[in-house]
């Protein structure tokens, strides 16, 4: 699984990469984190807002920062 955070490097971003990492930490799984910071390659996965969530290339949330619990039950879904 790939967990992929979407964001120019805002304080919002750099949080939601926290939260995905404590969540990743909190279930023991083992998966690849990726920052996507390009514009061209944030609009090419179809996020029109920052910062977003993706699992393995699809947008599960955009525009805001979910907290740990949130990005648990996301994770979940996806195993």
């Amino acid at each position: 699984m790939k967990v992929q955070i979407l964001g120019t490097g805002c304080a919002k971003c750099k949080k939601l990469f926290e939260n995905a990492s404590a969540a990743i930490k909190q279930l023991g799984i083992t998966c690849e984190i990726e920052k996507i910071e390009k514009i061209e390659d944030i609009t090419d996965m179809g996020a029109m807002m920052t910062p977003a969530l993706a699992i393995d290339g699809e947008i599960k949330t955009a525009g805001k920062v979910m907290d740990v619990a949130g990005i648990v039950q996301i994770l979940k879904s996806q195993s």
